[in-house]
């Protein structure tokens, strides 16, 4: 049986400021990464899907394939399960987080909760569990051979040996940690071989040596391992793992579609790489080279690459955007019109709070960005103006001392919680649809061009009970304006109340 572990957790930094903390680079449709999909992939006309659900989507037509394992962090919940039923994945199981402990613990984690899912339950006794590791924000042109690779590390991962796959290398990448080829694992193969070593990202001139040697692959992140030979290797190799994420599933509780993990538990585990945490120490680690045309997205210049999409200067061009002698160069307005001049081999990246400017060969240092953003406390580390949210989403239209304007949109059948705010008041001016509005006592409508104010203190809820959006502009008064002035007191999507 074939288990996707589906690694959903990163934050994806160094596409800031495309992606946030709240809003990482795996739950964005990305047309450079989406559109271009093939084979089994594809999706239907038109449509686009984010890395995430392009991730699940080349699974599909894999033999004796079991329901996937999603491993995210608790922020990211609401995204996870909304993108799952847009898929129509209702057998999923997803693990939260409660906070990064790297990929070795979110592995351990799935390997241990892998019960939880029915077809799992229901297997013969003695069928092997192969999980196959992934994670959320790779794009994989080539799905056949993707396939013909998870095929032949099913073989090689059947009997017990630590498969992962390696990337043949197409030039110097210091961005890279790199793998180099042992013999093969059978004489008369060129599919597998035996890991002579493991390699961390290297400067640029042992880069280039690796290349001209032609037995050195890129190191891609996913694995298929056996689930009892992951465990016992990593009981072996680093047991302090294995303890604290044993403790931590022994602990763990359902809470509604979710499976939530003791916060204490799990902080107490070591924060390391699966490569670390076992791959590099095991004498049992064999890698599968595949040609696949693959892409981790690790920054902006990898949109630039894998873009099929460039003008006659070779330039990525995307939204609301003119040139003029510009080359070799990535340019992204989201918001407003973008106009450069003069510039080579740059990144431009505008959305509504932020713009970056970059040397397309410096952009692995925009995560330095982020985290001179967080050290400041900036909201724009973690948020977009515009903020998705399970009944619908919110965007941020003018700030100022004492207030904030909100277009909020509520989707058919949704409702917010019933809440309350210690330190503002609102004011609710329906755009479009019926609002149903709750106000201590009072509950009624409110149509287009209408009207209510929501004083400070009160208990409120607004719900849409039709079948059409509801959009409204909300403005915001008081002497705090921060999302975390918040009390609930009832939520249909479980979130926990916050004591008054």
């Amino acid at each position: 049986m074939l288990i996707p572990v589906i690694l959903a957790g990163g934050t994806g930094s160094r596409l800031w400021p495309l992606s946030r903390q709240l809003s990482p680079k795996q739950f964005m449709a990305m047309p450079e990464a989406s559109n271009k999909l093939t084979n089994k992939a594809k999706p239907s006309a038109g449509a686009e899907i984010t890395l995430f659900q392009a991730t699940l989507r080349r699974l599909k037509g894999l033999p004796d394939l079991a329901a996937p394992v999603i491993i995210c962090h608790e922020e990211h919940r609401f995204l996870v399960a909304e993108q799952l039923r847009q898929l129509g994945v209702s057998d999923a199981i997803i693990i939260l987080e409660p906070m990064g402990r790297n990929t070795a613990p979110a592995l351990t984690l799935a390997a241990g909760l892998i019960s939880h899912l029915a077809s799992v339950s229901t297997r013969a006794a003695d069928e092997p569990l192969l999980m196959l590791v992934l994670p959320a924000d790779h794009v994989i042109r080539d799905v056949d051979a993707f396939h013909t690779c998870i095929n032949e590390a099913t073989r090689h991962a059947s009997t017990g040996a630590m498969v992962t796959f390696g990337i043949r290398p197409s030039y110097a990448e210091t961005g890279y940690g790199y793998i180099q080829r042992g013999a093969p694992v059978n004489a008369d193969s060129q599919a597998a071989f035996r890991v002579q070593r493991f390699v961390e990202k290297p400067e640029l001139a042992v880069a280039q040596q690796y290349l001209h040697q032609g037995d050195y692959e890129w190191n891609s992140g996913m694995f298929l391992l056996e689930r009892g030979s992951w465990l016992r290797e990593l009981r072996q190799h680093t047991p302090e793992v294995a303890e604290q994420c044993i403790r931590a599933c022994a602990s763990a509780r359902k809470d509604g579609d979710f499976i939530r993990i003791d916060a204490a538990t799990f902080s107490a585990c070591p924060a390391i790489s699966i490569d670390y945490a076992v791959m590099e120490k095991t004498a049992n680690a064999v890698v599968v080279p595949m040609a696949a045309a693959w892409n981790d997205l690790g920054a902006w210049n990898s949109l630039w690459d894998i873009s099929t999409e460039k003008d006659a200067d070779n330039n990525v061009l995307r939204g609301d955007t003119h040139v003029i002698n510009v080359s070799d160069s990535y340019v992204r307005a989201d918001s407003r019109l973008v106009v450069a001049v003069g510039m080579h081999n740059a990144v431009i990246v505008e959305t509504a709070d932020a713009v970056l400017v970059a040397d397309k060969d410096q952009v692995q240092d925009v995560k330095k960005i982020v985290q001179w953003l967080e050290e400041l406390g900036r909201p724009e580390a973690a948020l977009h103006t515009l903020v998705y949210r399970p009944w619908g989403s919110y965007q941020s239209l003018a700030t100022g001392p004492g207030f904030q304007v909100k277009r909020i949109r509520v989707r058919p059948g949704a409702s917010l919680s019933l809440q309350m705010h210690h330190k503002r008041a609102e004011h609710w001016v329906v755009i479009q649809g019926v609002a149903t509005v709750t106000c201590d006592e009072k509950v009624f409508d409110l149509h287009a061009n209408q009207s209510t104010f929501i004083p400070l203190g009160s208990r409120h809820r607004l719900q849409n009970n039709t079948n059409e959006w509801v959009e409204l502009v909300e403005v915001q008064t008081g002497t705090y304006l921060g999302e975390d002035d918040i009390v609930r007191f009832d939520d249909v999507y479980g979130r926990v109340p916050t004591p008054v």
